[in-house]
């Protein structure tokens, strides 16, 4: 390792050299990377709703789905909005009252049947099928100039529709939300660094990771939305703490034993390495459990924000080095004291009453899991974006004038026998919420002969292989009220078609509920096993992984938690994160403590002392560490007007200080009661050459100057 050090030393202007000219594939893999903004594409393929999409794509020439709906125009001027929008690029059709009969026919001869579909008071409803999938780039911008055709007369709602808007609003978030998290993490950094210039050149290094990570997204050519937004802030309040390490450690040999700048910076280099290998690879365990979603979301998520911790160690022993090594002069002009509190007191507090601290733990263990386990989440997207939106305006007014909440699809064997297709369409209707449906047979009903159904509606809604037919529900999108409804329609169409298939919005969602209860039963099982296993090998002992893990799934169910008291409802896929990104990223506060108790245990400390020791001298860089993250994340947290991120970095922020207490007053407090036990089933902690005072009274003498604070083996 040392060697390595020396080597990055002597290479420092080529290693910035290197530096700056990756930067230019990482532009080059920013620019050309898709941004994905519709979660429901990363249901996995095999699943039904995902089969019948793409039958409706491949068979029908369908793929996003939209209603437009007019206001206080004739039925001429209507006809004519319909031709300009079915004239937009990607539109596949568009479905409306002539689609079904020609308009030369008297409102007043129409069945209401087929007026009230189309109609609601000086309100006129089209549905709008794209040629595009939903999320499709082609398809959003056909929305924008259908927005422009229709303008204030007019409303479009649908998925398309939302991803629009969502796409919208986070381009316009995203680049606030990097310059917040950086201007708080280096007002921290500016108040516990003991330079001024030292939390510039710790964000210029992270910043360059950060680049090179996202430029790297070219690999699949695009990641979702949360990964873009979350990404940049996560890899900061992560891997700020590699660069903490590495500067206390140069200042250390510097300082403490006398070396020269290069000299100390190679030692501080070996040093950083061996010490964030354990810190980095359980962070790493974290982010790489959520690969084992179903959901692909997980996928895309854990890969990014893994890579991005690998790219920061990287970083952070050589780029990092070269730059404080190039900055000598700045850093040193700019020098101050910083606010570091002490803890002697508090660890010698702690140390002499631990059975107040694991009585906490015990008291707060229920009614935390309990609040754990009941949080409310919501499923429908729509409900993180502000209701101000068109999107959202225009839901409310189909909802308002059509009774419309959500619109199923259904694809039904075309050799269905007709009498089987109406008969089933009559169930349908009958279903509780189903506010109307529209299908060959169906609409025209019985008295209509085949040969008198309009080609035009033929074409829309049949071809040689399926019959599409249209449900409208009175359901909003991932309500138990549509779940039922959906699994009541699907029995009815298995009775008279056992492969048809039931698809749109309302169907994927709820496959979605399905699939994502498994993965947070996988993915949290996963994550604690790796992350046990780490610390079984790192820390050579069986009973400090229990103890760590245990106190870290604490301070998750605290903050998980939380929202069960307070009444908040939360994204679905929070918990899955913060579960798995909360158990990755603090406990390194833990492993920090425990690596300086573990060592004052070998070299001859009776418990007290040893965990005195070690808590007050590594308590001042896990505070640093959790407010670095908190810092980094709490400012977009209370920026962002959209809830999924919003919410998503305002748990990480609160977790990181919930985990900071953990780590302040039960993690020592289990190290006293346990200590015979952690001793007995651990390598390491005796030193047979040394004889141990084994009584429970500590010296109280000052330890401050016998520190080594920041040290992690």
């Amino acid at each position: 390792m040392l060697r390595f050090g020396q080597a990055v030393v002597r290479k420092r202007k080529i290693i910035l050299i290197v530096a700056v000219l990756l930067l230019i594939p990482s532009l080059f893999g920013i620019i050309n990377t898709r941004i994905n903004y519709d979660v429901l594409t990363y249901l996995p393929d095999s699943i039904d709703t995902i089969k019948g999409q793409n039958i409706l794509l491949d068979e029908f020439g369908k793929g996003g789905f939209s209603m437009v709906m007019v206001e206080g125009m004739s039925m001429h001027d209507v006809a004519k909005v319909k031709k300009q929008i079915e004239d937009v690029d990607h539109v596949a059709s568009v479905i409306w009252y002539d689609t079904v009969l020609d308009l030369s026919v008297p409102e007043t001869m129409l069945p209401e049947s087929i007026y009230s579909k189309f109609n609601s008071g000086d309100t006129t409803l089209m549905a709008i099928f794209f040629d595009k999938p939903t999320s499709d780039d082609a398809t959003l911008e056909a929305v924008t100039e259908i927005r422009h055709i229709i303008g204030k007369q007019g409303f479009i709602s649908g998925m398309s529709c939302f991803v629009e808007d969502l796409k919208e609003l986070i381009e316009h978030e995203e680049p606030i939300y990097v310059a917040v998290a950086v201007i708080l993490a280096m007002i921290v950094l500016g108040i516990f660094m003991d330079s001024f210039a030292i939390p510039v050149i710790f964000i210029t290094g992270i910043g360059l990771a950060i680049l090179y990570n996202m430029g790297a997204n070219i690999i699949t050519g695009e990641i979702s939305f949360i990964t873009q937004a979350i990404a940049s802030v996560l890899q900061l309040a992560v891997t700020t703490d590699y660069s903490i390490f590495l500067w206390h450690s140069y200042e250390e040999h510097r300082k403490e034993k006398g070396m020269g700048n290069e000299e100390a910076m190679a030692n501080a280099i070996a040093r950083t390495l061996v010490s964030v290998i354990t810190s980095s690879t359980t962070t790493i365990a974290g982010f790489l459990a959520l690969c084992f979603m179903t959901f692909q979301l997980g996928l895309d998520m854990g890969i990014v924000l893994a890579r991005g911790v690998l790219i920061g160690v990287i970083s952070s022993v050589t780029i990092l080095p070269s730059m404080i090594l190039m900055f000598d002069k700045l850093i040193n002009k700019t020098r101050h004291k910083p606010v570091v509190p002490k803890f002697d007191k508090l660890s010698a507090f702690i140390v002499k009453r631990p059975l107040i601290f694991v009585a906490i733990f015990l008291i707060l263990l229920g009614p935390a899991f309990y609040g754990y386990r009941h949080t409310d989440v919501y499923y429908k997207l729509d409900q993180s974006i502000p209701q101000s939106l068109p999107f959202a305006v225009a839901n409310q007014k189909l909802a308002e004038d059509f009774n419309m909440n959500c619109t199923h699809m259904l694809l039904i064997d075309a050799d269905t026998p007709q009498k089987y297709v109406r008969d089933m369409m009559h169930e349908i209707e009958d279903v509780d919420g189903v506010g109307y449906t529209l299908s060959l047979e169906g609409t025209l009903g019985p008295r209509f002969p085949d040969t008198m159904v309009p080609n035009r509606l033929r074409d829309e809604l049949v071809d040689e292989n399926y019959e599409l037919a249209i449900i409208n529900s009175e359901y909003a999108v991932a309500s138990d009220e549509v779940n039922r409804q959906i699994d009541q329609i699907s029995a009815i169409t298995r009775k008279y078609d056992k492969g048809s298939l039931l698809i749109g919005e309302g169907p994927c969602t709820k496959d979605l509920i399905d699939i994502t209860d498994r993965d947070f039963k996988v993915v949290t099982g996963v994550s604690v096993a790796a992350i046990f296993f780490i610390l079984l090998i790192a820390l050579q002992s069986i009973s400090l992984p229990v103890i760590l893990v245990a106190s870290i799934e604490l301070g998750i169910f605290i903050n998980l938690g939380i929202p069960f008291y307070t009444g908040t409802v939360l994204a679905f896929i929070t918990s899955i994160i913060i579960s798995t990104v909360q158990l990755g990223s603090t406990v390194d506060y833990a492993i920090l403590m425990t690596t300086r108790y573990k060592r004052e245990r070998y070299e001859g400390h009776d418990k007290k002392e040893a965990i005195r020791i070690a808590h007050s001298t590594s308590m001042p860089s896990v505070m640093v560490s959790a407010l670095s993250f908190f810092s980094a994340t709490i400012g977009v947290g209370i920026y962002s007007d959209i809830d999924l991120i919003g919410s998503l970095c305002m748990l990480m922020a609160r977790g990181a200080i919930i985990s900071l207490f953990v780590v302040m007053f039960i993690v020592p407090s289990f190290f006293v009661i346990f200590d015979g036990i952690i001793c007995r089933t651990g390598r390491g902690f005796v030193n047979k050459n040394k004889t141990a005072d084994t009584s429970d009274t500590a010296d109280t003498t000052d330890i401050t100057d016998t520190a080594e604070p920041l040290e992690v083996e």
